[in-house]
């Protein structure tokens, strides 16, 4: 009997995962429990040892939940060994045979299946024209650069049409410049194939680049689950904020609390009205997120909801960043776009006003 929800690809319920025993016990991944659906680009992210590679390797067979369950398309798979799940990974090494061929590697995965000859040649082809390598398809693996092995990895995990796809970092090892391009790269595989793609990465530009939904991770579990916008604009928790982008934080008092916003006194005195994640707020108090780009400066102190003293400014191409200290002494950073047609300047010493909307800030949940 089919288990769970069948219009999901992945589910996980109340996975854990422990290593070592006594003083040693490792709690890699603590109660997570995630839905990713058919057909999307869900992304793991988090930093280094926030459990995310591990749950990969629960999802592809390379190691059993201690506690939990793994559904793929509403089946049990928690015990199944690798070779029994319609899921291909694609390693940070790539782990290509060096003395074959592009297409013989693209193949290799196809001839151990036992597929017809006449099948692989044309998945071979097709693969090839899917990453856009028919012209090396002669050529050794060995022989061609990092961005076309990574290509090669992809084609060949993506030969056997696997119902899902686990990517563990592919792109760390690329420069930057080839990492942009393959990012649009693989959304783009994503998007003609109709695999779902999960995809492990700690760089949160990467992530909202690619992503359909992101789950965040730290500390074996997962903190919040959304778009990229909705990640970006309304975290939850105070690491999700700080994690994912710049941000400035304030501790505001909470005057009341509604179904979805609050209305709040900011440290200057201003009431204004701030978006609420969910969960009770039972505190006086609260941290809320501001973020650069979603405010400006002003000279009109007395419109402003925020006024501080310029520090320093930073020019970095595209923006500038202009660093406040608030009256109350609290570092706070505006981002502005630099535009051609822009006439106003500001210096250090000035004594600016913070123009901020209610949409701009965000109540967090710790």
């Amino acid at each position: 009997m089919a288990l769970g929800d069948e219009t999901s690809a992945i589910v996980g319920r109340n996975v854990s995962k422990i290593f070592g025993s006594g003083a040693n016990r490792v709690a890699a991944l603590d109660d997570v429990s995630v839905s990713i659906r058919q057909n999307e680009f869900f992304t793991l992210l988090g930093p280094s040892g926030c459990g995310k590679t591990t749950l990969l390797r629960l999802i592809a067979g390379f190691d059993t939940p201690t506690a939990g369950t793994i559904l793929l398309e509403g089946s049990d798979i928690s015990l199944l060994p690798p070779y029994s799940r319609p899921v291909n990974t694609v390693f940070q090494s790539y782990a290509l045979f060096p003395h074959m061929t592009v297409a013989g590697n693209i193949a290799f995965g196809l001839e151990m299946l036992g597929k017809p000859k006449a099948e692989i040649d044309e998945t071979v082809e097709r693969m090839l024209q899917l990453v856009q390598m028919e012209q090396l398809k002669t050529r050794r693996t060995s022989e061609i650069s990092g961005g076309q092995q990574q290509r090669v990895a992809l084609a060949r995990a993506l030969a056997p049409h696997p119902r899902v796809l686990l990517l563990d970092e592919p792109l760390s090892a690329l420069d930057y410049k080839l990492r942009k391009e393959m990012q649009i790269e693989l959304k783009r595989l994503q998007n003609e194939t109709g695999i779902t793609f999960v995809f492990v990465t700690h760089d949160q530009e990467e992530a909202l680049t690619m992503s359909d939904r992101i789950a965040v991770m730290e500390h074996g579990k997962i903190l919040q689950v959304g778009s990229p916008r909705e990640i970006y604009d309304h975290p939850a928790e105070r690491f999700v904020a700080d994690f994912i982008g710049d941000t400035n934080f304030l501790t505001v008092e909470l005057k009341s609390v509604g179904e979805s916003s609050a209305q709040i006194i900011l440290p200057s005195g201003r009431n204004m009205t701030a978006a609420l994640p969910e969960g009770e707020f039972t505190k006086k108090t609260a941290t809320v997120v501001i973020r650069p780009e979603h405010v400006s400066l002003t000279r009109a102190l007395s419109d402003a909801a925020l006024t501080g003293r310029l520090e320093n400014t930073v020019y970095i191409g595209t923006d500038t960043q202009y660093h406040l200290k608030l009256d109350d002494g609290t570092a706070f950073v505006v981002r502005s776009q630099n535009r051609r047609d822009s006439r106003e300047s500001y210096v250090q010493g000035d004594e600016l006003g913070i123009a901020v909307t209610d949409d701009a800030i965000q109540v967090l949940r710790d």
